[in-house]
């Protein structure tokens, strides 16, 4: 009987214990101020992950435009400093919503990436031409300067070549993008129903909080808003709807809707105008005046004898299109609707430019100076450092799936004044230009906002009280029935473009 081999003491302490590491899933944080956004952000997040595993389908059905999806969470990884324990999240129609999107040219990708965190520039996903020509003209002016860096010009034939000249320096001289911040910033100009509006952090998007009221009539309204949208092709200037949400937070539900924003995310708005074609009350207030960018109302801009000069040619398609818009909203019986505009006055940007790089350069020397001193040379920073990815406006909308019909697509070819190093047709489509010979070199900003005013018992009281105290010969009331009101409208609007 063999016996088994006897292990010694020495040998057991050979043996090696495993130490096994436990590996945690990596989680994505959405921090921000207020505990809606981190839920709208977590929200949109999740919504747009769960859409890109649903196959699209060949046509949209009626019961497209009365689904949702929502989800409950408890306990979210119990910890409250970053979000919320306990929220919901509903996204109404969210098929019709993503068909929405793709129309207007834009990829869940870009719209998620927009909601709900900053993505720091990627010099190689740089190959749109949005992007290359927001890099070039906030680079210029620093390239040009450095010996052994080549010129950047807008005008080159090749944009391939252009990207290449690009990617060398932002590579070789050690750019450090800089982390913007992610979460939606809340905008000043909220209105008189008291709707709040936030900023998405590239400035791409808008996010508007709404009334249950007004979600039951954005219900109504799609049914007959997305058959325009695919007849129109796109063209038109209505707001273009991109999706809509419930977040329950602490028991209590709000509403959101988000809209493609009107201005330009990389030109400034320097003034801006909320028309309705309505003397009545449509005056700015003193308490608006104060604000850094003050909403100016009718008579406003008649005072100042404002006009939009864009051309005979630009005029004639633009109120074709206002037309058409202004017919489809008569037929649903919607009304009080407005134009809002905004004015980039092109003469003030370049002043401003010439200001800002030169305190850029002033902080430049400042900076080399201190660095000679210690020794330290760039240290990875390129000239201005990482302060050049600090704007917002660089890096967005990658996809760049332009819309077959953008509402100002045809005015900017047939506008002479293209101004090339300025619009980028791509994000900037509800721009035009000013026309050659106008008395202010200036690129407009225009569309048709708050469109879910239904013209109903309510507004007819409105109306009667308004008429009772300025006198029913008084056509500047604002409140008036669907067929007045555009009407009038179209006559405002076609008296101020030139």
């Amino acid at each position: 009987m063999s016996s088994l081999p006897q292990m010694s003491s020495s040998g057991l302490s050979k043996l090696k214990k495993k130490h096994f590491r436990v590996k945690h899933q990596k989680v994505k944080l959405f921090r921000a101020n207020e505990p809606l956004l981190s839920v709208f952000m977590w929200g949109v997040n999740h919504t747009i992950n769960e859409l890109s595993h649903v196959n699209i389908p060949v046509m949209l059905l009626p019961d497209d435009f009365r689904a949702y999806s929502k989800l409950k969470v408890d306990n979210h990884l119990f910890n409250k400093e970053n979000m919320p324990s306990h929220f919901k999240i509903k996204e109404y129609c969210p098929l019709v919503f993503r068909n929405l999107r793709e129309r207007f040219g834009i990829d869940d990708l870009d719209y998620k990436e927009s909601m709900t965190r900053c993505r720091a520039f990627n010099p190689s996903r740089a190959k749109q031409r949005s992007d290359l020509v927001s890099v070039c003209r906030r680079t210029r002016h620093l390239v040009q300067r450095s010996a052994t860096t080549p010129s950047i010009t807008l005008s080159s034939p090749s944009v391939s070549s252009q990207i290449s000249i690009l990617n060398k320096p932002l590579r070789t001289y050690g750019f450090k993008p800089k982390r913007l911040r992610s979460q939606p910033v809340l905008d000043d100009s909220s209105g008189k129903s008291g709707a709040k509006f936030y900023q998405s952090y590239d400035k791409l998007f808008i996010i508007k909080t709404l009334t249950s009221e007004e979600v039951e009539r954005m219900h109504s309204f799609l049914k007959q808003y997305h058959p325009y949208i695919v007849e129109r092709h796109g063209k038109t200037l209505l707001p273009q709807y991109l999706g809509m949400y419930r977040l329950t937070v602490d028991g209590v539900e709000h509403y959101v809707v988000a809209i493609r924003n009107v201005f330009s995310n990389h030109l400034t708005t320097h003034k801006k105008f909320d028309l309705k074609g309505s003397t009545v009350d449509r005056e700015a207030s003193d308490k608006e005046k104060e604000k850094d960018l003050p909403t100016y109302k009718d008579n406003d801009f008649v005072k100042e004898g404002m006009k939009i000069y864009i051309g005979e040619e630009a005029k004639a398609k633009l109120i074709e299109t206002l037309t058409a818009d202004v017919e489809f909203l008569t037929r649903l019986h919607l009304m009080d609707y407005s134009l809002l505009l905004g004015l980039h006055d092109c003469a003030r940007a370049e002043q401003e430019s010439r200001e800002r790089a030169e305190r850029e350069e002033d902080e430049d020397n400042h900076e080399e100076e201190d660095d000679s001193e210690s020794g330290s040379g760039l240290e990875s920073r390129g000239p201005a450092g990482d302060r050049l990815w600090g704007w917002g406006g660089v890096g967005a909308l990658t996809s760049m799936a332009t819309p077959p019909e953008s509402p100002h697509a045809a005015l900017m070819r047939d506008t002479s004044l293209q101004y090339e190093d300025a619009i980028i047709p791509e994000l900037d489509i509800y721009a035009i230009p000013s026309k050659e010979g106008a008395p202010t070199k200036e690129i407009y900003f225009l569309a048709i906002i708050d469109v879910l005013t239904h013209y109903g018992v309510r507004k007819q009281a409105a109306k009667a009280a308004k008429t009772v105290k300025y006198g029913a010969n008084v056509d500047g009331i604002s409140t008036c029935d669907p067929e007045q009101y555009g009407k009038r409208f179209i006559e405002f609007m076609s008296k101020a473009i030139e």
